[in-house]
């Protein structure tokens, strides 16, 4: 700090003066001139461009350990420590959460069956449980609502829909998309909340038709669907409170450039080993492809197979 400063003020003052009021000898300052910089410093500059660089990669939104993580996908070695320090000394940080707004529950739901899944969220195998739920967008034209199923597999969307109404048709949407996208053949459990959409007739019809079986948070516990509610908390923070999309149609475009170019093929997910949802299942059919040849058998499961599409 001392040879930083005089070399910033020389031109202004003797560099023997400065050396002689600040305690330093004038052969040290010299020296330092021609390699102001250690090799951890150099060291630390080349990581923290790295850094910066996955971090402008992911939409400014990772933290220090997703970045760790980035820098191991990239053959660097380091420790997540120091990614955290060089991180909080380049000014990087992650997108935090917000404070959801308080609100009274009323109302009877028409129709309510139990939480079968009663907060089962460690699923072991595809097509086994869905989660779905609804949300806002808030635009300058107007509010836009937001449906998603998500696989809890690998916590893929699966499924989404928005419209600019919060009626039963824009869930039913979204589950159209996971049921045609994810041709399941066994019977899939799915999670919704108690909203009016979820307790409607046409759903109850549409769970019948599909060969689905139904289950339901318990009233006003978002804690019941923890992973519909975790993936609207990212997809806010990290994309729609950025943006202030000043249409619906933007917004819509930002949402699927979000689950469809980022979320599902690039995002890094902790629960996921650090792999995207795609990447995660791609990684476990090939897995179930090496049983199946170590077993003389030629193809993997179809379940496991299918799951890419």
């Amino acid at each position: 700090m001392k040879y930083a400063f005089i070399a910033e003020h020389r031109h202004q003052f003797g560099v023997r003066s400065m050396c002689r009021c600040l305690a330093v000898q004038p052969s040290g300052y010299y020296a330092w001139q021609k390699s102001p910089l250690s090799l951890r410093a150099l060291e630390d500059a080349r990581q923290t461009e790295l850094i910066q660089q996955a971090w402008n990669d992911s939409g400014k939104v990772y933290g220090y350990r997703k970045l760790h993580d980035n820098l191991l996908d990239q053959g660097e070695t380091c420790c997540p420590n120091r990614v955290a320090r060089l991180t909080r000394l380049a000014g990087i940080k992650a997108q935090i959460g917000y404070k959801p707004r308080s609100g009274s529950y009323g109302g009877k739901p028409s129709l309510a069956v139990d939480n079968t899944l009663d907060r089962l969220f460690g699923v072991a195998a595809p097509y086994r449980t869905w989660v779905t739920d609804i949300t806002y967008i808030r635009t300058l034209e107007g509010f836009a609502y937001l449906a998603i199923v998500i696989d809890l597999y690998s916590r893929r969307v699966v499924g989404w829909s928005m419209q600019s109404r919060q009626t039963t048709d824009v869930v039913l949407q979204a589950l159209h998309m996971a049921v045609w996208r994810r041709k399941r053949k066994q019977r899939v459990l799915i999670l919704p909340d108690r909203g009016s959409q979820f307790t409607s007739m046409d759903w109850a019809a549409f769970i019948r038709a599909h060969n689905l079986e139904h289950s339901m948070s318990r009233r006003g516990n978002c804690h019941d669907n923890a992973v519909a509610e975790s993936f609207f908390s990212s997809l806010k923070r990290e994309r729609i409170r950025r943006r202030n999309d000043k249409t619906r149609e933007a917004a819509r475009e930002d949402v699927f450039d979000y689950i469809e170019m980022f979320y599902n093929p690039v995002r890094k997910h902790v629960r996921n080993g650090m792999l995207s949802p795609i990447e995660f299942e791609r990684q476990q059919i090939l897995k179930a492809e090496g049983v199946q040849k170590s077993r003389g058998y030629s193809n993997a499961s179809p379940q496991l197979k299918s799951v890419s599409d």
